[in-house]
C-alpha cells in the first residue's frame, strides 16, 4: 500500500504524476530504462577557471530496482548537476570541477552502484579524501524489500546485474551485501518497497527542495505493527500501552485525524505525559544528531493497525517537533489499508 504524504507537492511534481499516468511507469521501469552505462545529466555548463567555491554533494546509492535513477531525475529537476554512475574514484575531481565553475555548479548528485562494482572499493578512499577537503557530502541510501524487488525485476523481465548464472533473489543476496557498509554510513535511507514514482519524488522534494537546508530534518510516520516495521526507522515509537479507539463503536470507522479520536487517545492516562518525555528525549538526540552531522532522521511511531493511535500521535509529536525548529515531514503508511 502507499504511503500518504499529509502535505501535497508542487504543481511541477503534479505534472510529472499526469505524465507517469498516461505511460504507467512505475519505479522500476524507470530505473530499469537507465540502468545500462553511465549517463551525465549536466544542464549547466562547466569552465575551467580558477576555484570559487565547494560545491554541495550529494551521493545517491542504495539496491537496483529500488529507485535511485527516480531520486536522481528529482534532484536534477531541482537544479543539480547529476551524474549516473561515476566510478567513485572519479568523485574528488567531479567536486574539483564543480569548485572551478566559479558558482556555477553549486550542488552536484552523484549515483553510485553495483554496475561500477569493480570500482567500489575506492569509494571510502575518496570520502575520505572529499572529508579532508571539507566537502559538504550526504549519502543517500534507497532501500526496498526483496519481495518487493523480485516482482519489479520481473515486471521489466530483466536479470540482477548481480545474479550471474543464478536467480535474481541470488542476485539482490550479493548486492545487499556488498552495500552493507554503505547503508550503515547512509545520511537518508529511503524505503521505496510500498512507494511509487510519485511518491518517492515527493520524498525527494521534501528532502532537498527549498533555498537553506535546515539543521535538522524529521519525517514522522505512523504504521501498523501488523504490516510490518518500516525498515528506514531511524526511531520506533510503539504506542500500544493505549486503548484501542478500534473498540470504540462510534470511533471505529475515523483515523487518528479525527478530532474526536484524536481528543480520546490524549485523555487517556498517561498520554500527554508520554508526549511531553518523548519531546524532551528527542532534543537530546537531535543535538546529538547534530554534532554528528546527521541532518535526516525517521521516528516511526506504530499502534496495531496504524489507524488511530500511532497517526494521532504523530500529528502531535510532528507539531511539537515543528515548534522546536525543526523542519518535519508527517507519513501515514498505512491509514486506510483496513
Amino acid at each position: 500500500m502507499s504511503e500518504h504524504e499529509t502535505h501535497p507537492t508542487g504543481e511541477r511534481d503534479q505534472q510529472s504524476q499526469e505524465t507517469h499516468k498516461e505511460t504507467g511507469e512505475d519505479l522500476t521501469q524507470q530505473d530499469a530504462r537507465q540502468e545500462d552505462g553511465a549517463q551525465v545529466s549536466t544542464g549547466i555548463e562547466t569552465a575551467g577557471v580558477p576555484e570559487t567555491a565547494i560545491p554541495e554533494l550529494v551521493i545517491i546509492s542504495g539496491m537496483s530496482g529500488a529507485g535511485r535513477s527516480t531520486a536522481a531525475k528529482c534532484l536534477e529537476d531541482l537544479g543539480w548537476f547529476v551524474v549516473d554512475n561515476l566510478p567513485p574514484a572519479l568523485i574528488p575531481t567531479m567536486v574539483e570541477l564543480g569548485a572551478r565553475s566559479q558558482g556555477n555548479v553549486a550542488r552536484i548528485a552523484v549515483v553510485v552502484d553495483v554496475r561500477g562494482r569493480r570500482f567500489f572499493d575506492n569509494l571510502r578512499e575518496s570520502l575520505a579524501e572529499l572529508d579532508t577537503r571539507g566537502v559538504t557530502r550526504r549519502i543517500v541510501f534507497l532501500e526496498s524489500s526483496d519481495d518487493a524487488l523480485v516482482r519489479r525485476f520481473e515486471s521489466v523481465r530483466r536479470p540482477h546485474p548481480l545474479q550471474g548464472d543464478g536467480r535474481i533473489v541470488d542476485g539482490i543476496a550479493a548486492e545487499r551485501q556488498l552495500l552493507r557498509e554503505l547503508r550503515g554510513d547512509a545520511d537518508l535511507v529511503i524505503d521505496t518497497s510500498s512507494l511509487n514514482v510519485h511518491e518517492l519524488r515527493a520524498k525527494m522534494d521534501a528532502q532537498f527542495a527549498g533555498e537553506e537546508e535546515p539543521e535538522l530534518r524529521a519525517t514522522v510516520m505512523s504504521f501498523g505493527f501488523k504490516y510490518g516495521l518500516p525498515v528506514d526507522a531511524d526511531l520506533v515509537v510503539d504506542m500500544r500501552f493505549l486503548p484501542n479507539p478500534h473498540w470504540v463503536p462510534e470511533l471505529r470507522p475515523f483515523t487518528g485525524l479525527n478530532e474526536e479520536v484524536s481528543a480520546y487517545v490524549f485523555n487517556q492516562p498517561g498520554a500527554k505525559e508520554f508526549i511531553d518525555r518523548y519531546s524532551e528525549l528527542l532534543q537530546l538526540i537531535a543535538a546529538g544528531y547534530r554534532r554528528e552531522g546527521k541532518r535526516y532522521v525517521t521516528i516511526a511511531v506504530g499502534c496495531t493497525g496504524g489507524k488511530h493511535r500511532s497517526v494521532a500521535t504523530s500529528e502531535k509529536l510532528a507539531a511539537r517537533l515543528a515548534s522546536q525548529g525543526v523542519e518535519t515531514v508527517v507519513v501515514h503508511r498505512d491509514m486506510g489499508r483496513e
